[in-house]
């Protein structure tokens, strides 16, 4: 990566040997490989840690799903069996409960054995947490509560894991960690890609030459090299996909996805929740006025006729389609419509929503999901699947599948790397020496400029990558200039 030029000497990888023009003996142009390389070797080495623990931690949410239904158990299940009471009725219940908290939303029970989550907001609660009161839907008893997290309902199993990985604990801060990795996951992944690609071209005429498979007739260096190239390709398509979704949850890159997104018109669209002052709707709702949340005066007044509302609610929504398993925000003042939203689960490929008028039933919006921009759709898609979601047990098995890939991929690039440290024994604490500098040298004019206008504009998009590479660069180079001195003066 350095513009610096040292003396060529004999590389300690399994790939031929090239001259500091970067050419293969007989004159054959390379060009790109060496600098390609060495770009994939010091990512690997440097960020491979960061790599580390979002993959690990991943692998651990593909599981939280699956232990969120064993370790609350006693929450989410009832043995209870009969017919269920009304909706409203197993709200009461949940407010008897927690009167000191204001109602936000319900998902009633989705299946005969599921509890109905009654939702609250809590001052005391971290951003997008709500406490949740889970009621048994036939006796109408609250059998527990539990902190709900985010849209898809993480419990806190699942949310301290969801944290982990994406900020280690650490808040805002350590979101760093998380959008390092994503934003340079998918330049490791294309690099090692290309490099793997161009060796099997070179040995392709060798019956032993593999691409997709691990030759075992090989040892030391070179089974290392097979088992992390074989492997890469296999998870390379999900790799991508990983850090692709990763970063449109990340700070700097995501701040700039949304912005590309809103300009393109490819945002989430959402319902209208306004009512509308006229006639029928003032006198439906009179005698309440725009009461704040609570439950006493006024408006606990308010909060109790939009409970009485919500099993009608439901009814209308039913009816037009928006029948899977939902979400009902209730609203606090009569200004405000009712919002019945599919949630995400497994297996939910099109989560529609509608907003309706509790005291008329009038339908105020819709929002299907086949009406989304298709940018929206596969945003969507893609978000469900990168959080074990979209496809139930398959995803998260395979989810699991690919962390267990990555994480042998990276372990196995460390190996090489100490494969090729010297072997005297006065070294042994030594590590295998990068890909030789002056890669550039190799490289055309004209492709370098192009490459410096690329590498901008995507550092520019993805900050933390431009930030990264521009300070690898200027040590690198620092490092090299510093070694050509120090040769001259000795």
């Amino acid at each position: 990566m350095s513009l610096t030029q040292e003396p060529p000497r004999q590389p300690l990888d399994s790939s031929p040997p090239t001259d500091p023009a970067g050419r293969r003996p007989g004159g054959r142009h390379i060009g790109w490989e060496p600098l390609v390389r060495r770009l994939h070797f010091y990512a690997g080495i440097l960020i491979a840690p960061f790599l580390i623990v979002a993959v690990v931690s991943g692998g651990l949410y593909a599981l939280a799903p699956g232990l969120e239904k064993v370790v609350y158990r006693e929450q989410l299940h009832t043995d209870s069996t009969g017919q269920a009471r009304p909706v409203a009725d197993q709200i009461r219940a949940a407010m008897a409960t927690r009167p000191d908290l204001a109602l936000s939303a319900v998902r009633p029970a989705a299946a005969p054995g599921d509890t109905t989550r009654v939702l609250f907001d809590d001052p005391s609660l971290g951003e997008s947490e709500r406490m949740a009161v889970f009621v048994d839907p036939v006796t109408a008893r609250p059998v527990g509560e539990l902190v709900s997290y985010g849209s898809a309902g993480a419990l806190p199993l699942r949310t301290w894991i969801s944290q982990l990985h994406r900020h280690l604990h650490l808040g805002e801060p350590g979101r760093v960690y998380s959008e390092l990795a994503a934003s340079w996951l998918w330049v490791i992944a294309l690099a090692g890609l290309a490099l793997w690609i161009a060796r099997y071209r070179r040995m392709r005429r060798d019956r032993k030459a593999r691409l997709i498979s691990v030759d075992r007739s090989t040892g030391g260096r070179a089974r290392t090299l097979n088992w992390h190239g074989a492997v890469g390709v296999w998870i390379v398509v999900g790799v991508l996909f990983l850090s692709a979704t990763g970063l449109t949850w990340s700070r700097f890159a995501g701040d700039n996805i949304g912005e590309l997104r809103q300009a393109l018109s490819w945002t989430t669209p959402s319902v209208s929740t306004s009512l509308d002052d006229s006639a029928t709707s003032a006198g439906a709702h009179s005698g309440h006025g725009d009461h704040t949340p609570g439950h006493d005066g006024a408006g606990g007044a308010a909060v109790a006729d939009a409970v009485g509302q919500v099993d009608s609610v439901l009814a209308v929504a039913d009816r037009i389609g928006v029948t899977d398993d939902v979400e009902v925000s209730v609203p606090t003042g009569p200004a405000t419509a009712f919002t019945v939203a599919e949630t995400r689960r497994p297996w939910q490929f099109s989560p529609n929503s509608v907003s309706i008028d509790g005291a008329t039933g009038h339908v105020v919006d819709v929002s299907w999901f086949a009406d989304w921009p298709l940018a929206a759709q596969l945003t969507t898609w893609g978000i469900a699947l990168h959080m074990g979601l979209l496809f139930g047990l398959v995803n998260q098995i395979a989810l699991l599948l690919l962390a267990i890939g990555l994480l042998a991929v990276i372990v196995r690039g460390y190996q090489m790397w100490w494969q090729r440290r010297p072997r005297r024994a006065d070294r042994f604490l030594a590590v295998g020496r990068p890909p030789l500098r002056g890669a550039w040298r190799g490289v055309p004019v004209t492709t370098i400029a192009a490459v410096i206008v690329i590498v901008a504009a995507v550092g520019w998009f993805i900050p933390l990558l431009g930030i990264s590479l521009a300070a690898f660069i200027l040590v690198d180079g620092a490092v090299g200039y510093a070694n050509q001195l120090r040769r001259k003066r000795s």
